[in-house]
């Protein structure tokens, strides 16, 4: 039956399957579909970045025809299908499971050792807060306790609020916040008491990991620079070993790459070839090439030629090499040569 063969292929070829979608414009799809509260709702338990991603999706996917929206319900259905019914409201079963089992004493005493660590809940508020509120919050209360938000803080939001701040109030919160290593449940709970001044936020929240030096690097980085030059070296003068340890995190070797050919020229001809081929050891492949590529052409194939007649060299002497290139780096910039570092800004 030819017409009716003619008639199944044309079916077939009008009748595609839905076309594909990534996650977030599935996801953003799925939202749209449901009703403004319980989006809301879902919303409400999202990260910031979460939301902004997600929100980003639902413009974009605001013209979904119903192809998409066949294919993000394809995609939910069968993702979903992974999902065991165990893992839906398990948490709290287990808990009710323990507790009428053994007691509240005794359950929390076992439930503390085995349940799974929940996330920073009353840190995280944090992150949705304007700069005034943080700004007002590291002025009005304990210097420990505005350091504990400074140090949860993302580093250019930290920057932004301590600019507020007179420069002896920055340079002592930098110097407490550099100082953490975690905080306890106590230092925690007195975080979420003021935090209940701004949110109904409560509840308990377990022992957490800071970055200290490192986070508080990225932070003076990201601070105008006169500022930030001011609270580092105000810092050094009450510890000059932690000052020096946040000075050595602000900038290191592989940073180079963020020079441009003129700077990382100079630098290059002020460093010994013995120190330099060493200290390219270790260096990223993007790095090296970058490195080589500020060369001339003789003095780059000799360093490349050194480097592969060395062979396998110690980490430490490639450490103590590159440290060396930092320190002739740092001054070259205290000279005037060479520019380290993404803020330029202050010109005469």
């Amino acid at each position: 039956m030819p017409e009716e063969d003619e008639i199944a292929e044309t079916e077939a070829t009008a009748a595609p399957g839905p076309a594909p979608v990534d996650g977030a414009s599935a996801a953003a799809i799925l939202l749209m579909l449901l009703g403004e509260a319980e989006a809301a709702d879902i919303l409400r338990n999202l990260a910031p970045e979460e939301v902004k991603a997600l929100g980003k999706a639902m413009f974009d996917s605001a013209g979904a025809d119903e192809t998409m929206v066949e294919a993000a319900l394809d995609k939910f259905v069968q993702q979903s299908r992974s999902i065991s019914a165990l893992s839906i409201g398990a948490e709290p079963r287990i808990r009710h499971v323990i507790t009428t089992a053994l007691g509240n004493v005794r359950a929390d005493n076992i439930l503390s050792e085995i349940a799974p660590q929940s996330s920073a809940a009353a840190l995280d508020i944090l992150r949705w807060m304007e700069l005034p509120t943080i700004g007002r919050i590291l002025l009005d209360e304990h210097p420990q306790v505005s350091a504990l938000v400074l140090a949860v803080l993302n580093p250019d939001i930290a920057a932004a609020a301590l600019a507020g701040l007179d420069d002896p109030t920055q340079a002592d919160l930098l110097y407490r916040a550099a100082r953490l290593t975690s905080v306890n449940a106590d230092a925690i709970a007195d975080l979420e008491g003021l935090l209940e001044r701004y949110s109904a936020l409560k509840g308990a929240v377990p022992k957490i990991k800071l970055g200290g030096r490192s986070d508080i690097a990225k932070i003076v980085n990201s601070m105008a620079k006169p500022a930030g030059e001011r609270a580092l070296k105000t810092v050094k003068k009450r510890d000059k070993a932690l000052g020096q340890e946040i000075e050595d995190e602000m900038f290191i070797f592989e940073n180079l790459i963020d020079l441009d050919a003129k700077s990382l020229g100079a630098l290059l001809r002020a460093v010994e070839s013995e120190i330099l081929t060493l200290a390219l050891k270790g260096a990223s492949t993007a790095l090296a090439d970058k490195a080589l590529g500020a060369m001339s052409a003789r003095a780059a194939q000799s360093i490349r030629d050194d480097m592969n007649e060395r062979g396998p060299v110690k980490r430490s002497d490639v450490e103590e090499a590159q440290k060396s290139v930092i320190m002739t780096a740092r001054r070259l910039a205290e000279d005037g040569t060479v520019q380290l570092g993404a803020k330029s800004d202050d010109y005469v």
